[in-house]
């Protein structure tokens, strides 16, 4: 019995993590990590996470950090300036020796391949190259920063040639002027840049922090670029501001999602394959979002809405039957993955609310508000002032949202005609009102 539920276990969680497989498939993620990370007791696991991550055809870029194996090259007799190291001649030898020594680790570990596994002779290629052009920092405030210096562009179409070889990447936190010199770079400054240039889908920030934090010290899942602004500016303690703020950077020029994410053990695997992840998100825009259902979404809404015709709810609709009717359904997901449904019918100046449907892991938490929110002004823009419904057992579910319990009579009489007695759904009305508050409401996040 326990070896049964061990397996549907398994079963559950292979099933759950399959939709994220899919989505990462052949996308280019950027993973900054820094140089506590290598000196961790994990560092190996975290290396062969990212082995298997490559495996599953992401396109992977690493930008690691040297601070911790700088400092201890030092020993102790570093120099900052409002948190900003000067890089004189000893301090550049040892960001040189640094880089060299956790260059060499990371490609060790990666020529293991996947360890344990049917994988292990597979054999995972790096490379790595003078992608950073830098400018030093120059003098300020009458300091000389010496070899510090700022990126100052990033060759994204040399890394791109690399990953197309299927390549994983290694940028250090270095970079080089047109004249011969190095300068010395900070690592979040880098992975931003690089992020950008290569317009990556994703930028993972792995921290010595779990994430973004509350008051509570709760990690707070998810928040839009607009949110991690005020967040900013309101939090003037945060733990991640540096990582915050090049986050919201990074979303302003193009890079889709930035993950903030602890360093710990299997962190990098339970953020990009669970349903809630385990760090913070900041998106461009809400991590959910309600659109138009085209043809690709078939499958999706037929996986969605089976177990519901399937206990009579919802009356079961063909392959055939919802291709043709593709144009009144829309759909919502979360970072790729379908999570709820709903249609609408016209007729003249009424509409049919149809197969609402919500994925079974993501009920009770509005998404069904959400979509009846964004159809009814939809209806409205379409001076639609009345929607109706038919349902055998959710009319509590609608009473609660301002339907009225009405006659057979009150529907369209060309939908009256195709009404199955057998079933004897119940109709269920509401009157739509224009409101400039719902008008200007675009954001289903939070539902």
């Amino acid at each position: 019995m326990t070896d049964l539920l061990h397996h549907d276990a398994f079963v559950d969680w292979f099933r759950n993590a399959a939709p994220y497989i899919h989505a990462h498939h052949g996308r280019t993620f950027v993973i900054s990590f820094g140089g506590e990370a290598v000196e961790s007791p994990h560092f190996s696991d975290l290396i062969h996470d990212i082995a298997l991550l490559s495996s599953l055809g992401i396109r992977l870029v690493l930008v690691y950090g040297i601070r911790p194996q700088v400092e201890q090259c030092l020993h102790g007799k570093s120099r900052y300036i409002n948190g900003i190291r000067i890089t004189d001649t000893p301090a550049l030898k040892c960001v040189k020796a640094a880089c060299g020594t956790v260059h060499t680790e990371i490609e060790r570990l990666l020529s293991m391949g996947l360890s344990n596994s049917p994988s292990s002779n597979i054999r995972i290629h790096t490379a790595s190259g003078n992608f950073m052009t830098a400018r030093p920092v120059g003098v300020r405030d009458g300091v000389d920063y010496c070899y510090t210096g700022k990126v100052r562009r990033c060759d994204s179409v040399a890394i791109t040639r690399q990953l197309d070889e299927g390549c994983i990447v290694l940028i250090a936190p270095i970079g080089y002027s047109p004249t011969g010199e190095i300068f010395n770079l900070r690592t979040e400054e880098v992975a931003r840049t690089v992020s950008i240039a290569l317009q990556a889908v994703k930028w993972i920030c792995l921290t010595e922090n779990k994430g973004i934090c509350d008051e509570t010290g709760k990690c707070v899942p998810q928040l839009t670029e607009k949110e991690a602004q005020d967040w900013l500016i309101q939090e003037h303690s945060l733990a991640c501001k540096k990582q915050l703020s090049n986050a919201i950077s990074a979303c302003q020029d193009g890079v889709q999602r930035v993950h903030i994410v602890s360093q710990c053990k299997g962190a990098l695997l339970l953020e990009l394959f669970t349903r809630e992840g385990i760090g913070t998100l900041i998106s461009t825009d809400a991590f959910e979002h309600i659109r138009q259902a085209t043809i690709e979404d078939v499958g999706g809404i037929l996986e969605l809405i089976k177990p519901l015709e399937q206990a009579g709810i919802l009356v079961h609709r063909s392959r055939d039957k919802l291709e043709m009717e593709m144009n009144h359904f829309i759909v919502q997901e979360r970072d790729g993955m379908m999570i709820a449904c709903a249609a609408l019918y016209p007729f003249r100046d009424m509409a049919e609310l149809a197969c609402l449907a919500v994925h079974e892991h993501y009920r009770g938490e509005r998404r069904g508000d959400a979509l009846l929110d964004f159809l009814e002004r939809r209806a409205l823009q379409s001076h639609i002032t009345q929607l109706y419904v038919l349902t055998t057992r959710t009319a509590h579910w609608f009473q609660e949202r301002g339907f009225l319990a009405a006659s057979l009579d009150c529907l369209p009489v060309s939908r009256r005609a195709l009404y199955n007695y057998q079933r004897n759904s119940k109709a269920f009305v509401k009157q739509l009102y224009s409101s400039p508050e719902k008008s200007n409401s675009n954001s289903p996040r939070g539902s």
